[in-house]
């Protein structure tokens, strides 16, 4: 999270301020949040289930994309007052509503060979 006073926040707003595709680039970016997402496609996932769906991620990293999630309204965290804490994670109405445009992404990746393109790209 940048400073609400810092250049770039300053910045970001101009170029983001009523731009659909630049405010959702930013709501869903980094390199995590998608994956998360396409993680809770199915249903709700427990924080062990979600982070081992997700190996290469760091501890650290998945609770800050999945709490800036929560807090931008895509996911929902439900925790279970019982003797042993658990904690529940889905996508709410507007996380749902986004799953036919990542079945678009994966179909249109699929498609065009992204897969081989960027493991080509990492070779060279």
């Amino acid at each position: 999270m940048r400073k609400k006073t810092s250049t770039n926040h300053l910045n970001e707003k101009a170029i983001t301020s009523g731009c659909p595709i630049t405010s959702t680039i930013i709501a869903i970016g980094g390199r995590w949040k998608l994956i998360i997402l396409w993680q809770l496609k199915d249903g709700a996932l427990r924080y062990n289930a979600l982070r081992k769906a997700i190996p290469n991620i760091s501890e650290k990293m998945l609770i800050q994309q999945v709490n800036e999630l929560i807090q931008s309204g895509w996911v929902h965290k439900k925790d279970f007052n019982e003797i042993r804490p658990r904690t529940e994670y889905s996508l709410t109405d507007l996380g749902q509503s986004f799953l036919p445009i990542l079945h678009s992404i994966l179909e249109w990746g699929r498609s065009n060979n992204i897969v081989e393109l960027v493991e080509q790209m990492e070779r060279e």
